[in-house]
């Protein structure tokens, strides 16, 4: 379900094939992200590019992932969100929650 790519230290994981975050894949989509926290202090960032639907499981495994990382001393970025997407991020206040830039390389530019 995902793609991995390291670049300077950087995790980056990518959607692949998939459009739909929900119910269906978030319990998975937990699990698979949960390998890349196993060790502190890992900047990891998680690519929505190609996801074009959230449901409310999405957004949660969303958290979850989110929590796990702040647990383990890591840095956990979102890019890439569709604008449909955005206005249910933004819906939700989970702006004021998640780290977002627009792009994979704003994300790598802006970790410390």
């Amino acid at each position: 379900m995902l793609k991995h790519e390291s670049k300077n230290g950087i995790e980056i994981l990518t959607f692949d094939n998939v459009s739909k975050l929900n119910i269906l894949i978030a319990q998975s989509l937990k699990e698979e992200v949960a390998q890349y926290l196993t060790k502190s202090n890992t900047k990891l960032i998680l690519d929505l590019k190609g996801i074009e639907y959230v449901d409310s499981s999405g957004f949660g495994a969303l958290l979850s992932i989110l929590r796990n990382a702040k647990n383990n001393n890591s840095q956990l970025k979102i890019c890439n969100i569709s604008s449909d997407v955005m206005e249910l991020v933004k819906l939700l206040q989970l702006h004021n929650v998640f780290d977002i830039c627009d792009s994979v390389d704003k994300c790598i530019d802006t970790f410390e």
